[in-house]
């Protein structure tokens, strides 16, 4: 028992090392990615520049349909730090659940079969990385943070907004952003950003990532970071934790 504890502190203080390493690189090259840029470096992006955001407006009421019959087994759906336990700085309570379909472009299988229509859309997203629903409780606040790599875009589409849009909000670099049902908030998470739900009720949006539209030097670069994060312990750990929860949640439907 001791050696093990021993090797799951080894194991703890190498993950954290490489987890700040990696962030400094990444950032330093953050420069650099925003001069490849081919749309603007800025904290919140038109929608007009992504064609593909008008499909998923659209069709957002069939998306909405597959969420809620996921939200049937609420209290099942993995909590962020669950997934992802990078996460638990940000999120340490029970506030704030999530249900991953691509992780740095891998399926999550199980997911994906039961939402086909959120998946066929989101697999017409050019350079399409990470997509989930995330799901805020009723007076959830999620601090002041930031991604790592401006190699790619962030979207929300809202599905379930609070009634009191206003009280339900998000500030990236600046910018205040309310969500709507049906509508994209396209943005760069490389800004600080900060969510807040003020109201009695939930909501949750399809987030996911993609590939900034930049020159081939910068997606050159953003593909060899991608690849290095496919590696870390920040990706497999996330992995296994989506696969252990995959698997758990089969057997509860069962």
């Amino acid at each position: 028992m001791d050696n093990a504890l021993k090797l799951a502190g080894i194991n703890d203080r190498r993950r954290h090392i490489t987890k700040r390493i990696g962030k400094r690189l990444f950032r330093r090259l953050n420069a650099y990615l925003g001069r490849q840029s081919l749309v603007p470096d800025a904290p919140v992006l038109d929608g007009k520049l992504f064609s593909f955001g008008d499909a998923l407006e659209t069709d957002w009421r069939a998306i909405r349909t597959e969420l809620d019959a996921m939200l049937e087994f609420r209290e099942s759906l993995p909590r962020f730090q669950d997934i992802s336990p990078d996460q638990m700085k940000i999120s340490p309570d029970d506030n704030w659940r999530t249900l991953v379909l691509f992780g740095f472009g891998e399926r999550s299988e199980h997911v994906c079969r039961r939402c086909p229509e959120t998946t066929r859309l989101l697999e017409s997203v050019p350079g399409l990385q990470t997509a989930f629903f995330s799901i805020l409780a009723p007076g959830k606040h999620v601090p002041r943070h930031r991604g790592v790599t401006k190699g790619l875009v962030r979207c929300h589409l809202g599905l379930k907004i609070p009634d009191r849009r206003e009280k339900c909000r998000m500030d990236v670099g600046g910018v205040n952003c309310v969500w709507e049902e049906g509508q994209t908030i396209f943005f760069d998470d490389t800004y600080h950003h900060e969510v807040w739900n003020e109201t009695d009720q939930e909501r949750a949006v399809l987030l996911f990532d993609f590939e900034r539209p930049m020159t081939r030097r910068g997606r050159l670069v953003t593909h060899a970071l991608l690849s290095l994060l496919r590696t870390s312990a920040y990706f497999k750990d996330a992995q296994r934790n989506q696969a252990e929860w995959e698997e758990r949640f089969a057997d509860l439907l069962q």
